[in-house]
């Protein structure tokens, strides 16, 4: 509970990575139960923030942890599409 969620200095070091899961949870969550475009929205800005995380850390990730999180944003990314299509 109290490791650092990156390493280093910056404002992301200090932020509670169990405080990081429930935020990504809740607009995850929120996102679903909304559906249509606004939903959609949401998920894409999930996607889009995650994909900057992504981005960011890519030299620290070793090429398992890159395969994974490459995975679940693709997984976020096909659930954004699909949410406006089932409502």
């Amino acid at each position: 509970m109290k490791a650092k969620l990156l390493d280093g200095e910056g404002p992301l070091s200090r932020v509670p990575p169990f405080a990081v899961f429930l935020l990504v949870a809740a607009v995850f969550v929120v996102g679903i139960l909304v559906g249509g475009a606004a939903g959609a929205l949401l998920l894409g800005l999930l996607a889009a923030g995650i994909a900057v995380l992504l981005a960011v850390t890519w030299q620290a990730l070793s090429p398992s942890e890159r395969v994974g999180r490459v995975f679940i944003l693709a997984v976020l990314v096909v659930v954004a599409v699909s949410v406006p299509l089932t409502k």
